[in-house]
């Protein structure tokens, strides 16, 4: 009999650590956000993206009942917020989760009701969601502090190498005008130091709105005239119009770049906005 409690007492114990060494789960919105997650979390925590293919519309997306079920049972969600992914308070709201953190990225930043919902692309946004994860798991892992803040410091490091470029752009072509068939590049444009044009026809592309012969007109004249010297496009999202735009950039020698709203596959965020930032300094002819 006692030799049998001992064994039991050794099983209890392996299951006691094992439990202990069960991993925080996260499940993100769109997987820049859950890379940035996992980078920081390491081997403690366990992170799944409902958006990971770059080839899906994300406006479109329709949850599915494993999406449901992954959110009920994550200690951690990131959400963009700013109307991007708006299907996710549903998903949240529909289980009760008191211990659950909700981490919306709107409200990290501070974006404004109404404001362009792609918060990615703005330089600050990436390193402020790391910092806020790596304070969100400190509180719920204290054994593992030191770690969460290597991983911390080890992100904005790369981080910051990895945009360093925009501070580049920005020095040598601050005022430049480009234009662009959808505000997902906006605010990356904005720290390059470009002056956005056609801003009432992306607005309405991006609000799922037919943009009115007056604006496509305009948006046309831009590229005909060589006013605008990039054209951004979202490659995850082409029709006829952007196809025609593409059309008259290229016919004009106006360089086109490409980007897009979800993270492509096998690809960090450091290396996935390097890479756009390196096609911009392309198309502006900079040297790399």
């Amino acid at each position: 009999m006692r030799h049998f409690l001992l064994i039991l007492v050794g099983l209890v114990g392996l299951w006691s650590v094992a439990l202990g060494a069960e991993p925080i789960r996260i499940v993100a919105a769109e997987n820049f956000y859950g890379d940035v997650a996992a980078q920081v979390g390491g081997g403690h925590v366990a992170v799944s993206s409902i958006l990971s293919n770059p080839d899906t519309d994300p406006h479109l997306f329709e949850a599915s009942p494993s999406t449901a079920r992954s959110i009920a049972d994550a200690n951690i969600v990131i959400t963009n917020g700013a109307g991007y992914d708006a299907w996710m308070d549903g998903l949240v709201s529909a289980t009760t989760a008191p211990a659950r953190t909700v981490l919306s990225v709107a409200e990290l930043v501070g974006a404004r009701p109404g404001a362009n919902p792609h918060l990615w692309y703005q330089p600050a946004t990436l390193p402020a969601v790391a910092a806020a994860l790596a304070a969100e798991l400190e509180r719920r892992d204290p054994a593992n502090a030191a770690d969460y803040r290597a991983r911390l410091a080890a992100f904005e490091s790369s981080f910051a190498s990895a945009v360093t470029d925009v501070a580049t752009i920005r020095a040598a072509h601050d005022g430049l005008t480009v234009t662009a068939t959808e505000p997902v590049f906006s605010y990356m444009a904005t720290a390059m130091g470009f002056a956005m044009l056609n801003e009432p026809f992306q607005l309405a592309v991006m609000n799922g709105t037919e943009p009115g012969p007056s604006l496509v007109a305009g948006f046309e004249e831009s590229l005909h005239s060589g006013t605008a010297k990039i054209l951004f496009y979202n490659s995850q999202v082409t029709d006829d119009t952007t196809a025609r735009l593409l059309y008259i950039a290229k016919a004009n020698n106006i360089p086109v770049v490409g980007i897009t709203e979800t993270m492509p596959e096998g690809q960090t965020v450091q290396s996935w906005l390097a890479s756009e930032i390196a096609a911009v300094r392309a198309a502006l002819g900079d040297a790399p």
